[in-house]
């Protein structure tokens, strides 16, 4: 198979894949390595490289999944406040063995959309980087990601995008 074909294949292959699906094995370090290593790849405007990530492993997991957690728990009216919800978002960090928080910063150097597109491009370097690898992965972007400011520290020109879930299939 050329270059050409196996691009193909991979783009056409690519898929949000959801923690349920995971199983527990762990996504070597080299691997994740690789995984993010693509994303500075991505076209960006001035060389502003706008991506900002951090990633969740272990320990570092669980307190997200407890923040946010606490997040839906505290923004949530009473009556609104769903346990299934409450447990889902548990489930899905703990269940995953890598998150990503995507943050993008604005430098003011292009406009704001032209930096977005540019996260959005490094991250789909991260999809086909995981299919190519066989890991499934899926951006998520649920609103409590706006409460995450603080235990994320993301500065007044930064804004969070959403989080990427990372697991190994069978």
């Amino acid at each position: 198979m050329n270059k050409a074909e196996i691009l193909k294949e991979i783009i056409e292959q690519r898929r949000s894949i959801f923690p349920k699906d995971y199983t527990d094995k762990e996504i070597s370090q080299e691997i994740l390595d690789e995984i993010l290593n693509s994303s500075a790849f991505a076209p960006n405007h001035k060389r502003t490289k706008p991506w900002r990530f951090k990633v969740f492993r272990g320990n570092e997991k669980a307190k997200l999944a407890s923040e946010m957690q606490a997040i839906y728990k505290a923004a949530q009216p009473g009556h609104l406040f769903l346990e299934k919800k409450y447990n889902d978002i548990g489930f899905k960090i703990n269940k995953a063995d890598t998150v990503v928080s995507i943050v993008v910063n604005f430098s003011g150097m292009v406009p704001e959309w032209e930096e977005i597109a540019a996260v959005s491009m490094a991250v789909q370097n991260m999809y086909l980087t995981c299919t190519a690898n066989g890991i499934g992965c899926y951006w998520s972007s649920p609103k409590i990601v706006d409460h995450l400011k603080e235990f994320l520290t993301i500065e007044e020109n930064q804004k969070c995008l959403g989080l990427f879930y990372m697991g190994n299939l069978e």
